[in-house]
Order: C-alpha cells, then sequence, then structure tokens
C-alpha cells in the first residue's frame, strides 16, 4: 500500500482520533448533535480521504483492489446503517495502525541509510608540502588525505604512512577498535582514534565501500523474498474474493428474511473481520527487520531470497585460503641443526631485508616479533626460479627452495627437517655454500575466529562442513586439524572446477551456502543455494557473484548470520499463522454468531500491529562476534 509521506500521514491520523473524540462527547457526554456531526465529519473525511486516494491510485494505475478499499467501503456500510459511530472508529483504528506500520517500518529501511550521514564533506589533500581542504567529491584514486586524530575517513584507501587504532564497527559491526600500520586499507565512514594517517585514495564516493553497502540494501529490499511475493499475490487476490464474499453474504443474509441495515452491518463486519492486512504485512516486517539487523551486524543480504535460503542451508563448503586462513604469509615451523635460530632467524632476515617479496616480510616479521635485528648483508641479488644471494660478516649466504639446495650441495638426513618439509605449505632453506644453517615454513594461518564460527555453525544445526582448497593434501590436514575438521571434511588439490562439482555433489542432499573470497571462488559462489563474500576488501568479482557479503573478517558472524536468517524464518511462521489464524476465527464470528463491527475493527486492526511488533523485534537482535549461547 502505497502512503503519503509519515508527516502527513500523522496530521491525517491525528485529525481523525480527533473527530471520534468529538463525535463521543457530543453524543455520550455533552449531548450536542451538532458537535457530533461535526466529530463524524471530521472523522469520516480525514480518516477515509486517503484511503480512497490510495484505492483509487491502485485501481486505476495498478488495476489492483486493495485493503484500503475494503477499509473505505466497510467504514461507509456501517455509516449506511446508523452506526456512524463504528465505522469512526473503524477508520481512526485504520489510520493509527497505517501510520504506525509506516514509521516502524521507515526506521528498517533507515537502519543502513543513515550511513550515508557518517560522510565526512570535506578532507585534508596532500598538495606537495601542504595539505588543502577540498570536498570529498574531488577525490580521486592515487591522491593522498591526512587523518587527524578523530577524524572520519572519507573514502576507501589503504594507509601509506603512520599507525593507529581506528573504530571500523559502522562498516564490519567490530565491537572494538582495530590497530592499522603501513599497507592496511581503511573503509570509508570508519574513525580514526589516535595517530595522525596518510592515506592513499584507492576508489572514490561512488564506488566506496559505503556506496556498494547502501546499493546492495537497496536492491534487497527491491528482491523480495518467495514468503513476500506470497503474501502480496495472496492479498490482491484474497482482497477480491472478500469483496465479493462480503456481496454474497449481504444476498445470502437478505434471503434469509434478514432486515436490510441488518444485512448491511454483517456484511460490513466480515469486510472488516476477513481483510487480509495482517498476513500481508506480516513478512515484510520480519524481512526487512532482519536485513536491516544484519547490515548493522556487517553482513549484507542481496535480497530477502537470500535470507529465507540460508535459513534452509544445512551444510557449508568453503574455500580455504584467504576465507578461513589469513591470506597472509607468516613463519609456522623453524629447524636449525645447531639450535641457534636466533643466530639463523637474524641472518636470513638480513638477507631478505631488501625483498618485497611475501616470504622475505613474513621472515623479517618473525625476526621483529622475536626481538631480533636483521644481521648487516651487502650486494643481495636474486638466483631465477631458487632464490636470493648475498654477502655477510661471515662470507656468502644464500636462501631458497630445493633447486637452490641441489645446486649448492647441501641437505641433511635430520628427521626433523623431513617431518619440517612433509607439512610445509612453503619451505625456505638457507646456507652458506655447500652447508645448510637451517631452514623455516611460511604458510598461511588460520584465522583466529574461523575455529569457534565453524563449532558454531556445527552448533546451530550445521550439519555437513566441506573445506576446499587447491593445497597438498598434508597441508590441509594440518590447517583442518586447526580448525577442527575431520579428515572427509577436507578437499585438498582442487581446482576452481572441482569445486563447482563438490558444491554440485553437495545440493543433491539439501540447500548448501559457500564461503570464498577470490576471483576463483566466483563459479563456486554463483553454484551454491547461498554465495557469501568474505571480506570488506575481498574480489569485487566474488562479491557480485555472492548473494551475501560479509564485511568483517570475523568467522563467527558467519554463524550468526545463519542464527539469524533461521529466527526470522520462525517468526515469518509465526506471523503468518497467527495472521491467517486470526482472520478465520474473526469470519466465522461474522458468518456464524453476532460478532460486533467494534470488535471485528480492534480484532482486525490490533492484529495487524502485533505482527508488526512481532516482526520489528529483529531489529533488536543484531549480528555480534561475542555471543556466546545460541
Amino acid at each position: 500500500m502505497k502512503r503519503l509521506t509519515v508527516d502527513a500521514d500523522l496530521i491525517f491520523t491525528a485529525a481523525t482520533l480527533t473527530g471520534l473524540l468529538l463525535a463521543a462527547l457530543g453524543r455520550w457526554f455533552l449531548a450536542l448533535p451538532g458537535l457530533e456531526v461535526t466529530g463524524y465529519a471530521l472523522a469520516y473525511l480525514a480518516g477515509g480521504a486517503p484511503a480512497s486516494l490510495r484505492a483509487a491510485r491502485e485501481l486505476i494505475r495498478d488495476r489492483v483492489l486493495d485493503i484500503d478499499l475494503l477499509m473505505v467501503v466497510a467504514a461507509l456500510s456501517a455509516l449506511a446503517v446508523g452506526a456512524a459511530m463504528e465505522g469512526a472508529v473503524l477508520l481512526a483504528l485504520f489510520s493509527l495502525s497505517s501510520t504506525l506500520e509506516d514509521r516502524a517500518m521507515g526506521r528498517a529501511r533507515r537502519a543502513v541509510e543513515a550511513l550515508m550521514a557518517l560522510r565526512p564533506d570535506t578532507a585534508l589533500r596532500r598538495e606537495g608540502d601542504t595539505a588543502r581542504e577540498v570536498p570529498v567529491a574531488a577525490l580521486v584514486p592515487g591522491d593522498v588525505v591526512i587523518l587527524r586524530p578523530g577524524a572520519r575517513v572519507p573514502v576507501d584507501g589503504t594507509i601509506a604512512g603512520g599507525s593507529g587504532a581506528l573504530d571500523e564497527s559502522t562498516i564490519t559491526g567490530e565491537s572494538m577498535p582495530v590497530h592499522k600500520g603501513p599497507g592496511a586499507p581503511v573503509f570509508e565512514a570508519t574513525v580514526n582514534l589516535d595517530g595522525v594517517l596518510e592515506v592513499t585514495v584507492i576508489r572514490g564516493t561512488a564506488d566506496s565501500t559505503v556506496a556498494r553497502m547502501i546499493a546492495l540494501v537497496t536492491e534487497a529490499q527491491a528482491a523480495k523474498a518467495p514468503s513476500e511475493r506470497f503474501s502480496a499475490w495472496f492479498g490482491q487476490r484474497y482482497t477480491i474474493a472478500v469483496l465479493l464474499g462480503a456481496i454474497l453474504a449481504f444476498g445470502v443474509f437478505l434471503a434469509l428474511g434478514w432486515g436490510h441495515d441488518a444485512a448491511l452491518y454483517r456484511a460490513a463486519t466480515l469486510l472488516v473481520a476477513a481483510s487480509p492486512c495482517a498476513v500481508v504485512i506480516s513478512v515484510p516486517a520480519a524481512i526487512l527487520s532482519a536485513l536491516s539487523a544484519a547490515a548493522r551486524g556487517g553482513v549484507l543480504f542481496k535480497g530477502g531470497a537470500a535470507l529465507e535460503t540460508l535459513a534452509e542451508v544445512r551444510a557449508f563448503g568453503f574455500d580455504k585460503t584467504g576465507t578461513l586462513t589469513t591470506g597472509k604469509a607468516e613463519v609456522t615451523g623453524l629447524w636449525t641443526p645447531d639450535g641457534d635460530e636466533a643466530g639463523f632467524l637474524s641472518a636470513l632476515a638480513g638477507l631478505e631485508a631488501q625483498s618485497e617479496h611475501p616470504i622475505g616480510r613474513a621472515v623479517r616479521a618473525e625476526a621483529q616479533r622475536r626481538g631480533l635485528s636483521p644481521a648487516p648483508v651487502t650486494e643481495v641479488h636474486s638466483a631465477p626460479s631458487e632464490g636470493i644471494e648475498g654477502q655477510d660478516a661471515a662470507g656468502a649466504l644464500w636462501a631458497g627452495n630445493a633447486r637452490m639446495v641441489a645446486r649448492r650441495g647441501a641437505g641433511s638426513d635430520d628427521p626433523a627437517l623431513a617431518a619440517l618439509a612433509e607439512e610445509a605449505e612453503t619451505l625456505i632453506y638457507a646456507g652458506r655454500g655447500a652447508r645448510l644453517l637451517g631452514a623455516v615454513t611460511v604458510a598461511d594461518r588460520p584465522r583466529a575466529t574461523s575455529a569457534a564460527g565453524l563449532r558454531a555453525l556445527r552448533a546451530g544445526g550445521v550439519t555437513e562442513r566441506a573445506m576446499m582448497t587447491g593445497d597438498r593434501r598434508s597441508v590441509a590436514l594440518r590447517i583442518g586439524a586447526e580448525l577442527g575438521l575431520r579428515p572427509d571434511e577436507i578437499h585438498a588439490d582442487l581446482l576452481p572446477g572441482d569445486k563447482v562439482r563438490l558444491i554440485a555433489a553437495m545440493t543433491e542432499r539439501g540447500k548448501v551456502a559457500f564461503v570464498g573470497d577470490g576471483v576463483n571462488d566466483a563459479a563456486a559462489l554463483a553454484r551454491a543455494d547461498v554465495g557469501i563474500a568474505m571480506g570488506a576488501a575481498g574480489s569485487e568479482v566474488a562479491l557480485q557473484a555472492a548473494d551475501v557479503a560479509l564485511l568483517s573478517e570475523d568467522m563467527t558472524r558467519l554463524a550468526e548470520a545463519h542464527r539469524l536468517a533461521r529466527r526470522t524464518a520462525r517468526i515469518v511462521k509465526q506471523n503468518l499463522a497467527f495472521a491467517l489464524g486470526a482472520m478465520v476465527l474473526l469470519v466465522t464470528g461474522g458468518l456464524f454468531f453476532d460478532l460486533p463491527l467494534p470488535l471485528a475493527v480492534i480484532g482486525h486492526e490490533g492484529g495487524t500491529v502485533l505482527v508488526v511488533l512481532n516482526g520489528l523485534r529483529l531489529l533488536a537482535d543484531p549480528i555480534r562476534s561475542d555471543r556466546r549461547g545460541r
């Protein structure tokens, strides 16, 4: 039902209630017929005119008979048989309930759109040695902006200088500040809490994270879920049935010998009792509230259909790298023949100091974590397809893969090294000439929240979990064991097409969701019943192919989204059962018992408000990462 503005609705509702009050005073308390008539006129005009205009617009433009028409006909029928007060009460309650619905639904719609107000209007752009305040819309990729403590990030970018804590709750739903340094991404509308940061712009405002959030939520509100489509379809056709049924009932009552006024009064009561307002509004009230609650928690659904489908999912497939793991190289193991780990790591960090390779950064980070300074190394150069070489105080030094070891004639028969090589994702050796100084393993680690997220999904009723990766099985088994997965839940040595085939096989047993973050996950995301893209900075291809976007890299949010989807499905069922049950009860009372029109009005409008309020409970159920009970 299309409405006027909320302010206009409030004015008309207030006028209708005022008219009803004046009519009641004139009739029962002051015995002033003129005041009574004036009150009725105000109530019928203020309550009936907006509904009549909406009904006429729907009938002329869309050729749809809607619920507004039912209410106006019922009120006029009551007036025609001398029950003017009952008709005025009907219009007043209908106007009040409609206004309450609009305000409640508007609150749900505005929950995410309010992010637009968080965008700063201006930014400090570095121009040579100075900084100039410019409109945010003027920023283009490559510009460098300066963020002072307390400033909002004007656009998406990466930190070029400085470090500090950022409040990202508006985007990812994270309750705690996130510390970030050079190279880390920052997102529009987040807040720089401390430190002075220099940020390189990577996206303009039209393509920013907030812009994508608004676009996704707008699309989600327009893309109706199957239950929403059913309630709309049911409401339109049922309205016609109610009108025809009321006319038929009026004729039957006359045929049974009822008086004209009594038959018309009973037909009007049936119109009110059988009106499907509660059925039509019950589903969108819950769906829209859930979409808004999820968005505030950093989970964007691209439509109500994705939300409803996720509620039915009992099997999840996961990409490994960048989804269950950080996707960032870290030193995971270290071996030295003489036990001098500090000396070995210091020399290796010095050799890798001039390398921008992810492995080199991982080695330097590990040395820094242990409080070691890289040894001075000069004359560093690369050995293509093998590694890197240089000179330190003790002479020539090299680091590389198995080909480098073979060329140097180095090696060791230490079982510990053999075990490390077997489990390693990437193994880097280092030595002098033919003497092996040690080796490190470099791999990405499981996210801190991945194991907890998988456990929460299992506790939430997920019966099948599958980790899918192109890594060797030995590496996949190590990661899977850390995440609490069974060997039969781990699938390794896969190509992108293999993931699609695995997802297809899983869908034969029920609804399946797939979670991924990369370009090579797009096909699997599209093949699954629900595709879920991981991370706000994830691949654009993955985000486009997915049905759901997790803006946070906290895997427990996934379990929370699944829980919210299942709760939404329960509330939709509750609303439909209540609305249909109340309607059957009221219709039965109107047909076979002497149901008063005022009672039918209260039952109809009260039921409509109740299902809206029941759906709006989901707004108070935000997604968060620290939930314990499920």
